[in-house]
């Protein structure tokens, strides 16, 4: 039970302290699970990854019910969602208030043109820390001793026919998904 309750804890900090959501709270949630709880590995959090982006709904919520059932079953998968949403739900309703009320600030203004641009950055930390995984099957940039050369070619390639040919998202997943079984 204590297991549920930790997770419930670092999610209920993950969700408090992220701020655009989606793609920029997946860095979080790696430094949380993999390098200071060392609850799952850096492959498996991939994994989750991808799956969360299949599934439908928001990433941050999917990734956190996927960790959450990773690592304690259904209680912890409830957990993980629940300490996740939270924060968001009590800061949005406070964020609502607050700008009620000072909704013609130009300060106010101001500070939300900083927190997109803040949010920019961390949705490219995301994307960043996803293409090192998958390509040098490392997230650090000076520890990469070797690239996977054959997902760099199925990365370019893909990319190439979706925006060349318009080719259906849908059948370009289906098609490297089982490239990438015959390669692997």
């Amino acid at each position: 039970m204590q297991g549920v309750w930790q997770l419930f804890s670092v999610f209920l900090q993950i969700g408090m302290f992220s701020i655009g959501g989606g793609y920029a709270v997946i860095p979080m949630i790696r430094d949380q699970v993999v390098i200071q709880q060392g609850w799952i590995s850096q492959r498996m959090f991939t994994d989750i990854i991808t799956l969360s982006q299949m599934t439908p709904g928001p990433l941050a919520l999917n990734t956190s019910t996927f960790v959450g059932l990773q690592i304690a079953g259904l209680p912890g998968a409830v957990a993980a969602t629940m300490g996740c949403v939270i924060p968001g739900v009590a800061i949005a309703l406070l964020l609502y208030l607050f700008f009620q009320r000072h909704r013609h600030s130009a300060c106010v203004s101001g500070v939300l043109e900083g927190l997109k641009a803040a949010s920019v950055g961390l949705i490219m930390s995301a994307g960043g820390t996803i293409l090192m995984l998958t390509f040098c099957n490392t997230f650090n940039w000076y520890a990469v001793d070797s690239v996977d050369m054959p997902s760099v070619v199925l990365f370019v390639v893909s990319l190439y026919m979706l925006r060349k040919w318009r080719l259906n998202p849908i059948l370009l997943m289906l098609l490297t998904g089982a490239a990438g079984y015959w390669m692997y």
